[in-house]
């Protein structure tokens, strides 16, 4: 792992999430109502949400899956209604707070164990699949590689995520203005070409053995991602 550029990524996005805009988060992954900005966010994570499910076994009872960047817990919960032991991981502590609160009381043959930390630390164990909804998207391609290649060591089955694609479309929204407010922003989306990124993925002496499968594009007003599918031969 390339520790510098990650760790000091890893750092501003806990930063943000955990005190800025944690309120805007809390309010965007309910159902109040938002501004039309944020409802086409909300629609478009809804949407990448339902696709990362569908692509996982509808069965999942006594499968080990990690939730990396788990958010607010929706994924997470979905899963573990399907059977998984889900360990759901945010670099937030603030958004971990409201997925304890947000948890279900019966949540069906599953369960989720949720944990304020990093993705990559080897003390979660092994998976049978790993799915990173829409957290990889501010780190720079090399690292969004490097941290695939370190759960690919850990898992089992596919890892499924999410990264933003380099679109005209994309970049001007970019170049407009992001989300929040100007006080409020996110640290940078890194945008990067999909056909760009596969080489790179091909070029990881640690992901030898992994091919792209499925992938798919949701493109919803200010909302841009693509999802991809990695299995193992």
């Amino acid at each position: 792992m390339a520790n510098g550029s990650y760790q000091e990524r890893r750092e501003e996005i806990e930063t943000y999430f955990d005190r800025t805009a944690a309120d805007a988060w809390r309010k965007l992954t309910s159902d109040v109502k938002v501004s039309r900005i944020r409802a086409t966010v909300r629609a478009g994570r809804d949407d990448m949400r339902a696709t990362l499910l569908n692509w996982l076994p509808a069965d999942l009872t006594g499968k080990r899956l990690l939730d990396a960047g788990c958010g607010t817990g929706a994924l997470a919960f979905e899963a573990a209604r399907r059977g998984a032991e889900v360990v759901a991981i945010d670099v937030a502590p603030t958004l971990i707070q409201i997925a304890q609160e947000r948890t279900p009381k019966d949540l069906g043959p599953g369960s989720v164990h949720f944990e304020a930390g990093d993705m990559l630390d080897p003390a979660h164990g092994r998976f049978d699949h790993v799915v990173a909804m829409d957290s990889l998207i501010h780190y720079v391609p090399a690292d969004v590689v490097k941290v695939l290649a370190g759960l690919a060591a850990r898992t089992g089955g596919s890892i499924l995520f999410t990264f933003a694609p380099k679109t005209p479309a994309l970049a001007v929204m970019h170049a407009v203005g992001q989300l929040f407010p100007r006080g409020n922003r996110s640290p940078a989306i890194v945008p990067v070409g999909p056909d760009r990124l596969r080489a790179l993925l091909a070029g990881d002496p640690a992901l030898a053995g992994w091919h792209p499968q499925r992938t798919r594009r949701i493109a919803v007003g200010f909302y841009t991602s693509q999802a991809l599918e990695l299995v193992p031969a």
